[in-house]
């Protein structure tokens, strides 16, 4: 046999060698680094996975029926527990670094706390942060603010409603809660005490700027004092929305059902209702805590409802122009 012809034949045992071990390689069964950028105007926009956490909506949604909730998320390729994005909006003004929301930190579990390790794989630090807006005190949305019990993030001002301030970090409000609901004040204080023992907490009454091109917007209902933010730069606009909305597979086609988590459920639709009308007549772009990450997306009327219509992927590269 010609020694060419040897070499040839034990090149094609060990590339057959070769595919056999790829084949039977362990899964990862892991996800990329949880960050989406885009462009609003002149800044930059990175939505931040806190990561998802498995929710019984089934169970948990208002103005509903358990039946009715499983056969809509069964026509979206969904089932119950639901897996649902918790997110957070990272704003780079040019200026300012601005962070809102900071996720469930230590805790939701293993499969939350994640926005820190996903802000720093998108190419920031906390350090780098200088203000935090909280859209509710809810502990999805500020247990990112402390790691044991210290300040993740010493550089930022964090705000949030006055109105919420003195809900969620009121003693005689947590006494007077339901025992089940005691924890969600304790989660609250110790997430934010940090901050106001340092100095760092600042709360805003009603519709009020807080940098040049970010305004915080009332938006009561879902708890006393939640608020969203609406974000421009350049003529355009993008709207976060905190938690005006949790299950998009069923809330937008059908937005007066409501959740168990609403304080006030009936106030929390006509929150949703004006906001999302508001975001279809301006074209406005929207951002949301809980809708599949990145969350980000335009809304449309649709009939009694609303359509939502996901952002398109932008891979942030410069288009090369014709010569």
């Amino acid at each position: 046999m010609h020694p060419y012809r040897n070499t040839a034949l034990a090149l094609a045992v060990t590339l057959l060698g070769a595919g056999t071990a790829q084949a039977d390689a362990p899964m990862v069964k892991t996800q990329a680094p949880g960050y989406y950028r885009n462009m609003l105007g002149d800044f930059e926009i990175t939505a931040l996975s806190d990561g998802t956490v498995q929710l019984p909506v089934d169970k948990l949604l208002l103005n509903t029926s358990e039946d009715h909730v499983r056969e809509v998320l069964h026509e979206h390729f969904l089932s119950a527990p639901l897996e649902t994005s918790v997110n957070g909006y990272l704003i780079n003004t040019g200026d300012k670094l601005v962070l809102v929301d900071t996720g469930a930190g230590s805790l939701f579990g293993p499969t939350l706390g994640k926005l820190e390790s996903n802000l720093e794989a998108a190419g920031y630090a906390p350090d780098d942060v200088d203000e935090i807006y909280i859209t509710h005190m809810h502990p999805d949305h500020v247990g990112g603010l402390v790691a044991n019990g210290k300040a993740v993030f010493p550089n930022a001002t964090v705000r949030a409603s006055q109105a919420g301030a003195d809900y969620w970090l009121s003693q005689d409000q947590m006494d007077a809660a339901p025992e089940d609901q005691k924890d969600f004040f304790k989660e609250a204080m110790a997430s934010l005490n940090p901050y106001v023992e340092s100095r760092h907490f600042k709360p805003f009454t009603g519709k009020t700027d807080l940098v040049a091109g970010i305004e915080a917007i009332p938006a009561h209902g879902h708890t006393p004092g939640h608020s969203i933010y609406r974000v421009e730069s350049e003529g355009q606009s993008l709207v976060l929305m905190g938690d005006l909305i949790h299950v998009g597979s069923v809330q937008f086609a059908e937005p007066s059902i409501a959740i168990q988590f609403d304080s006030n459920p009936e106030q929390a639709v006509d929150a949703r209702e004006k906001a999302f009308d508001n975001a279809v007549e301006s074209r406005t772009l929207v951002g949301s805590a809980h809708l599949s990450f990145p969350g980000m997306g335009h809304l449309k009327d649709a009939g009694d409802g609303y359509r939502f219509i996901p952002v398109n992927y932008d891979a942030m590269v410069e288009p090369v122009k014709p010569e």
